[in-house]
């Protein structure tokens, strides 16, 4: 009797394992031209995301960075405490991850496609979004979004 036993966990043990293959090690698998494409999005295509409210930009920047100057719209986690927090988000929408430049938001990406979210990476970074989002521009943007009433520009 245990022979058979553990001959069928031999047996079955593979697919086991396989079917709990680690979040990451899953995405690396399936990595492809497609997915490449469809983990990044730039500023212009963010702003029109939002605007129709198919997404939610998260900064993971250090809480020091964002007290420095921030955005006035969208969520604020740091990457470090994102695995702790990631809950928070809402599974309905596209997730852009966000900082100055790229390198951490891609990570978040990543950890936040693992976790089963439409996550992308926002290519040229908030400095790309703030130079995006100036005078008339940044008005009209926070009107739209509902953060400034019609007309106060």
């Amino acid at each position: 009797m245990k022979r058979r036993l553990l001959f069928l966990f031999v047996l079955l043990a593979p697919a086991v394992v396989s079917a709990q293959e680690p979040g990451f090690d899953r995405f690396l698998a399936d990595f492809d031209y497609d997915t490449r494409a469809d983990m990044k999005t730039d500023s212009k295509k963010l702003i029109k995301l939002l605007v129709e409210k198919k997404a939610v930009l998260v900064d993971i920047r250090f809480p020091e960075e964002t007290r420095a100057w921030r955005m006035g719209f969208g969520l604020f986690i740091p990457l470090n405490e994102l695995p702790k927090r990631y809950a928070e988000l809402p599974k309905d929408k596209i997730i852009v991850t966000a900082c100055p430049h790229k390198d951490r938001s891609a990570i978040a990406m990543a950890y936040l496609r693992t976790k089963g979210y439409n996550a992308r990476y926002l290519t040229d970074g908030l400095t790309g979004l703030a130079e995006n989002l100036r005078g008339d521009t940044a008005a009209d943007f926070m009107e739209e979004l509902g953060l400034l009433p019609a007309g106060k520009q």
